[in-house]
């Protein structure tokens, strides 16, 4: 087939968006109180999300932020994995994808802002958690993520390197970075990251405000102000022990509750009478809100010390080898709906483009449970999908638009919402699956409200709901029947509205756009008096009434994107779609014997299992049907290879080169054909079988036949 990769260049752009420009204006003055950020004297509720500039290929940069932009992305997140940048000792490498600067200068081009996630552990289900092999090799040994010396000498080089990158695009620079992280996921003392600090300002970084994960609570205080906590939630996880579903306290996420903050991870300010925000570059004071050690209130702030931000809200799930969840797009939306309506005023998606891991010079950059840090998973060698709105090669995933609302709300909206105090009136803390009620939270100034609803819970079957307690400001909703699975925000006394049973989405160009809530029939109580029932959606160019229209759902996630650039989206596969033909030329030896590696789960695949998987060929030379039904967010030079096929796990090669792998969870295996090294014309699939009673967790989606096959192949692509 025609080779594509040539043509990716010229197909950048995949929407495009008619909207305000960012509040996030580059230099603009940055500080913070205990409700929000406030950029150029304005209150702003952010949307940041997570891409791995080195897991995606330099030249498709300035594509995958533009689309997490179109999406609704004001900030992004971006790890510095250390491994990827000097796997080999005193050898730095920040060429091709693991250029940083050039990722800055793409951002900023976008107008995007950057939140450095440095390290020098990440995580990031990366090799030792991002930390280089070469450390390990030290006699005596360094005690690495501590105070030892030597890792610190060592994380100031690091960090000096970064410098190089950054340097001139600092937001005081009037460029794109706006935060720094250090380290991730810490639970010793504060001290060590305070000394991560040190050596960044020393080094010359002078950014508004720096972050860390507010999670595990450090075993010190952490000095008030120093480092804001930035927290997460996800509605499953690959690293559960446990190979059963709907595990762990994952259905937490989807109940409105006070966001708990321990007082030892926040210190507390030297003078407690309030002070104006200040925030820039370096520790400064912040209005103070209630003694450390007091209880979180009922009903307040729900911050507490610090505004309530997420970093790791789920956008997805990876899939590990022993435990391969499958996300749905309820299960984002939700849990970021559920956290807004809690008090949060950031929401920071993890992952929010999912992407691929570079080849390593030494070894595989995977996290696996052979390497000497951090071996709790076997990940896929290459895949870093996550299931996020956006994945591994860009794709469209159904949550990208299903979020598209929300973000659209807050950013119209986050002025008026950031300092609303977060109500409870229902109980909090609730066992799995309890349906004795609906859910909901209120955030209100006392004047103006947001009503927020959740009736959705991840593997729970709650029921519809009717309601007649729905309240704020005075104004009680008249009796609304809320369906299951709705999640959904209702207005009160907002933009000359007294009421809405229908969700409040944008306010551009002198209009306000409102979606219909399936299921719920849409009333408008008018604060002049007059009250529209029933009210029946006309599109973003016919208004309801005065000023307001109303959308459906799908008309609201694809708000302010032009027709012309959107995925080509049918409802019935057209008739030129066909499977392509795949011959197998080898069948599958034995079953291997699946044993548990350090962490105590099911290990992965040796390179040797895998000389006796099933082979399969594919060709690629132009009589593999190409499929323009599939809404895939691609240009139409950009096409990918779709495997649905039953087993364990699965490859592709060419020539012998591991280009894509897959652990099977009951979604096509993809593969970017345009990454496909120059003139391939055929590739070779391998399948290991799926083994009966084998240690892992596999979604109700999977089809869990023992054996192997493949049902079809072919490709998919944008319009």
């Amino acid at each position: 087939m025609k080779r594509l990769s040539a043509i990716l260049a010229l197909a950048l752009t995949v929407m495009s968006v008619t909207a305000r420009p960012s509040t996030l204006s580059f230099g603009a003055p940055v500080s913070w109180d205990r409700h929000s950020l406030i950029v150029g004297g304005h209150r702003v509720c952010p949307v940041m999300g997570e891409i791995h500039y080195s897991r995606v290929p330099a030249d498709e940069w300035p594509a995958a932020v533009r689309k997490m932009r179109e999406g609704g992305v004001t900030i992004i997140a971006t790890y510095v994995f250390w491994n990827h940048i000097e796997e080999l000792e005193n050898q730095f490498d920040w060429s091709g994808q693991r250029h940083l600067r050039r990722f800055l200068e793409v951002c900023k081009a976008e107008g995007m802002p950057v939140v450095l996630r440095m390290g020098p552990w990440c995580h990031g289900e990366v090799r030792n958690g991002g930390l280089p092999e070469w450390l390990f090799a030290f006699s005596p040994a360094i005690k690495v993520r501590s105070e030892d010396p030597r890792f610190l000498h060592l994380v100031e080089r690091l960090y000096r390197q970064i410098f190089t990158q950054v340097q001139g695009l600092q937001w005081k620079d009037g460029g794109p970075v706006i935060a720094a992280q250090f380290d991730n996921e810490y639970r010793g003392p504060a001290s060590y990251l305070l000394a991560l600090k040190r050596i960044a300002l020393g080094i010359g970084f002078d950014l508004p405000f720096y972050t860390r994960t507010g999670w595990p609570e450090l075993s010190t205080p952490m000095p008030f102000g120093e480092m804001m906590p930035l927290y997460g939630d996800y509605a499953d996880g690959f690293w559960d022990k446990s190979v059963g579903e709907g595990v762990g306290s994952y259905y937490k996420a989807f109940q409105f509750k006070e966001q708990p903050m321990p007082a030892s991870n926040m210190g507390a300010p030297a003078d407690p009478s309030p002070t104006p925000p200040v925030r820039e570059g370096r520790a400064g004071a912040l209005p103070y809100h209630k003694p450390e050690g007091s209880p979180p209130s009922r009903e307040g702030s729900g911050v507490g010390l610090y505004p309530y931000f997420t970093c790791e809200l789920g956008g997805g799930m990876a899939t590990a080898y022993h435990r391969r969840p499958y996300l749905y797009p309820q299960d984002a939306y939700a849990m970021a709906l559920v956290k807004l309506g809690s008090g949060s005023n950031l929401l920071g998606y993890y992952m929010y483009h999912g992407g691929t891991n570079p080849q390593g010079r030494c070894h595989t950059l995977n996290e696996c449970q052979t390497s000497p840090f951090t071996a709790n998973n076997d990940l896929p060698v290459c895949t870093y999908d996550f299931q996020a709105p956006l994945g591994e090669f860009g794709q469209t995933y159904p949550h990208y638009y299903r979020l598209r609302p929300l973000h659209l709300f807050m950013h119209d909206f986050g002025e008026m919402l950031a300092p609303m105090l977060p109500h409870f009136p229902t109980p909090q803390d609730l066992r799995r699956a309890d349906d004795t009620h609906l859910r909901w939270a209120v955030r209100t100034d006392g004047h103006a409200a947001f009503i927020f609803i959740n009736n959705y819970e991840r593997f729970a079957d709650l029921s519809p709901k009717t309601v007649t307690d729905l309240a704020a400001c005075g104004v009680r909703l008249p009796k609304v029947k809320i369906p299951a699975g709705t999640a959904a925000i209702f207005p009160v006394n907002v933009e000359g509205i007294r009421y809405a049973t229908a969700q409040l989405v944008a306010r551009r160009d002198g209009r306000l756009y409102l979606m219909q809530i399936p299921g719920i029939p849409a009333t408008i109580a008018l604060q002049d008096g007059k009250t529209l029932k029933n009210v029946k959606p006309r599109g973003p160019h016919r208004p309801v009434y005065g000023n307001i229209c109303l959308l459906t759902a799908d008309e609201a996630e694809h708000l302010f994107l032009t027709e012309k650039t959107e995925p080509q989206k049918t409802e019935k596969p057209q008739a030129s779609v066909g499977q392509a033909v795949v011959t197998k030329i080898q069948e599958a030896g034995k079953p291997r014997p699946i044993d548990k590696g350090r962490a105590k789960v099911a290990s992965a695949p040796t390179e040797e299992d895998w000389l006796h998987a099933a082979v399969y060929k594919i060709k690629t030379d132009g009589d593999i049907p190409v499929r323009t039904d599939y809404d895939c967010g691609l240009q139409p030079a950009q096409a990918l290879l779709a495997i649905t096929y039953r087993g364990d796990c699965a490859r592709l090669y060419a020539d012998g080169r591991l280009l894509a792998d897959n652990f099977y969870y009951g979604r096509p295996f993809l593969c970017a054909l345009w990454r496909l090294p120059k003139g391939t014309t055929e590739l070779e699939l391998r399948i290991l079988p799926l083994q009966p009673d084998a240690p892992i967790y596999l979604p109700r989606e999977a089809d869990r036949t023992p054996g192997e096959a493949v049902v079809k192949v072919e490709i998919i692509q944008g319009e």
